[in-house]
């Protein structure tokens, strides 16, 4: 909305079967009888749409495409076209499969193909140049080597998960307009008073979950072999890095969790193993959206097993069988279950009996110290 007008007013009206028999546009001062027109519009993100509209669509989510979804669409659309584009003939030059795969994994991050066909485009100039300059010869092989060659250095890489070698990080997966992508989660600790600091240009959402984090931690310090003392005398610092791209969202709150007790226990999440899902203060797992792009991000960059909430098993069928067939999932519907994934059963167990063995060796060396006072 503008000087110029608001258009959601004016699709309120145009939307709504009710009145949209006599729409009467400012421009032309006609009535318009509407009523039997179907619209149909496409948009990246649903959120910015003003509720009172988004009240009046039926809303189709279309996940983004595999890489074998791309590949195919390069080779049988994209690819035939360019050429055609180009001035020139596969028999001067052939992209391969795996030319295809860097192009898709290393210079384009997207749901779609918009950006693929203007990289294989960038490709067929560089070939028409040649031609046009006599210097080809001879057929050109396009490989993941000659990519790079003619695009130029790799635009993006799946970080993988090497990071939480070290305690205090955990693996989320993020959904994006783009698709998906992984999230590291990193907690550090200080001397303090218990102040909890946040960074990484996290949103509202994402802010409380680190509050309902650290509250269940707390709560529950006991049961995960914490002590309680240390909350008083320790700052927690959580970061989610690349700090200039604003997050925010509900599905990192089980991510921030884990990073939290993984900090504390000193014990180190398995560097194949993401996570994504909302924790509630009692620590029960709620379900989250994007699962689709979220997995597919998860296998891009390395990860073995992923941890789902339970009520987001109805998501899995969606998922290529080939991605499907690569992963281990896991379905969590409480915090418990998460960290006996993430840290390990047994470890947890171990921590536990030795914090419990600290605490009654400080209990029976405090009773000694009264008795010898006394």
């Amino acid at each position: 909305a503008d000087y110029r007008g608001d258009p959601s007013s004016a699709l309120l009206e145009v939307l709504d079967p009710e009145q949209n028999d006599t729409f009467v546009d400012h421009y032309l001062d006609v009535p318009f009888d509407l009523s039997k027109i179907l619209f149909i519009a496409t948009a990246n993100q649903a959120h910015p749409i003003p509720a009172p509209l988004r009240d009046r669509m039926e809303i189709i989510e279309i996940p983004g495409y595999t890489m074998e979804d791309k590949v195919k669409i390069a080779q049988n659309y994209i690819i035939p076209e360019q050429l055609t584009e180009h001035g020139i003939t596969d028999e001067m030059v052939e992209v391969t499969g795996e030319g295809l795969r860097v192009l898709i994994e290393s210079y384009t991050r997207e749901a779609g193909v918009r950006s693929l066909k203007r990289e294989i485009a960038g490709l067929y100039r560089w070939v028409a140049k040649q031609v046009a300059s006599d210097e080809h010869t001879e057929k050109v092989i396009i490989d993941g080597k000659k990519v790079e060659e003619i695009r130029g250095p790799i635009k993006f890489f799946s970080e993988v998960a090497e990071r939480t070698s070290v305690a205090g990080v955990a693996t989320g997966l993020a959904w994006t307009a783009a698709g998906g992508d992984i999230l590291f989660i990193e907690a550090t600790q200080m001397k303090g008073k218990g102040a909890m600091k946040l960074s990484g240009s996290l949103g509202d959402v994402m802010k409380e979950s680190v509050g309902v984090a650290s509250s269940f931690v707390r709560s529950a310090a006991r049961d995960l072999g914490i002590d309680e003392d240390r909350f008083d005398k320790t700052d927690i610092h959580v970061h989610v890095p690349t700090g200039a791209v604003p997050k925010d969202g509900p599905s990192a709150g089980v991510t921030m969790l884990t990073a939290i007790v993984s900090l504390l226990t000193g014990m180190t999440v398995s560097n194949t193993l993401a996570m994504t899902g909302e924790a509630t203060l009692r620590g029960a797992v709620l379900p989250v959206g994007g699962i689709k792009e979220k997995v597919l991000a998860a296998h891009r960059a390395g990860i073995k097993q992923v941890i789902l909430p339970e009520k987001n098993k109805k998501d899995l069928p969606e998922i290529p069988d080939e991605i499907k067939n690569d992963l281990e999932f896991h379905f969590c519907s409480r915090m418990e279950q998460v960290l006996e994934i993430a840290l390990g059963k047994d470890n947890i167990e171990a921590h536990r009996a030795q914090f419990e063995a600290e605490m009654e060796a400080r209990k029976r060396a405090a009773a000694s110290g009264g008795e010898a006072q006394a």
